[in-house]
């Protein structure tokens, strides 16, 4: 599968979260073999908790699967830049590759706001973004404008 592939299946997720009333956002972790090993989208007003975001949801299924707290090997696709919280779980989770979606200017972490992976952490995923960005940002758009 191509980035895009992945890309939609989180987008996928994401329409799931914003059906719940959740903000859009979705993620998938795929392992070295190219299979989906994680998903995950954001769950805060259903859950009623700050930390059920998409990244966080996709990787902790994804650490389950391997039976690791390492994600070597995989990369995680997310429909929206992550924000310090979720920048962080990448880092710890040791993920290579992040590719994500729309950028997120008000807590983006990966250049809008800030960005983590430029610190001295010792990793340093490969990062790709803009993937499917409009169509990302269109879903987000909407939700909000529906919102108001």
């Amino acid at each position: 599968m191509e980035r895009e592939d992945y890309m939609r299946l989180a987008l996928d997720l994401a329409r799931q979260a914003a059906m719940a009333g959740d903000v859009p956002v979705g993620a998938v972790v795929a392992d070295r073999t190219g299979q989906v090993i994680g998903r995950g989208q954001n769950r805060r007003e259903e859950q009623k908790n700050a930390v059920r975001h998409a990244e966080i949801e996709a990787i902790e299924q994804a650490c389950a699967a391997l039976g690791s707290w390492r994600l070597d090997g995989c990369a995680l696709y997310v429909t929206l830049e992550p924000c310090p919280m979720c920048a962080g779980a990448v880092i710890n989770a040791r993920v290579p590759v992040l590719v994500y979606g729309a950028k997120e200017p008000v807590t983006g972490s990966c250049g809008s706001v800030l960005n983590l992976f430029e610190e001295r952490y010792g990793f340093r995923p490969a990062i790709y973004g803009g993937v499917l960005g409009e169509e990302c940002a269109a879903l987000l758009r909407a939700f909000f404008r529906d919102l108001r």
